[in-house]
């Protein structure tokens, strides 16, 4: 009988490690938002000097990541304070990027302006469906994401951005 046990919980154990191991991996199902951040990480965009480059490169990184437009009032307003706010997030490893629902021309000119230093990408007027995916039904700028750097969104802020409930919101990110 003792023989028997020997040979019956190691069997026991193996299959119940087994079982915990592909439970363990099992995929959870995507929500809108997590599909939509793999999705713009699937992107090329060209910068705002022209070259392209793939979005998957801030994979794993804490972003801010503000939809905005050179016509768009609010937008520009805020622009010069993340601006500002960028070198201090560097510090928190957070990274602030910028997505142009405008043309390079625009965005190149606007940038040598205010002298943007964080990465300006030109998606044009595709990138509304992009903010779409994010909840964003009505298109509307400027549209702020916090992706954490497990890539699922903390927050979205649709509208001129408030800065001190920003540096709070910074929170979700750490």
């Amino acid at each position: 009988m003792k023989r028997k046990l020997l040979i019956y919980i190691p069997i026991a154990l193996l299959f119940a490690a087994i079982g915990a191991y592909f439970n363990l991996q099992r995929l959870e199902p995507s929500s809108p938002e997590t599909l939509a951040v793999n999705q713009l990480f699937a992107q090329p965009m060209v910068t705002a000097n022209g070259i392209q480059v793939p979005l998957s490169q801030w994979k794993g990184k804490p972003l801010i990541v503000n939809f905005w437009a050179t016509w768009c009032g609010p937008c520009v307003e805020e622009m010069p304070e993340l601006n500002n706010m960028q070198v201090e997030l560097l510090k928190k490893n957070i990274q602030i990027i910028g997505v142009g629902i405008d043309s390079q021309e625009n965005i190149t000119k606007f940038a040598d302006k205010y002298k943007i230093t964080y990465p300006l990408y030109v998606a044009g007027t595709d990138g509304t469906a992009l903010l779409r995916q994010f909840g964003n039904a009505a298109g509307g700028l400027p549209f702020t994401l916090l992706i954490g750097a497990d890539g699922k969104v903390k927050k979205t802020l649709l509208g001129g951005i408030n800065f001190d409930e920003l540096k709070k919101d910074l929170e979700l990110l750490q």
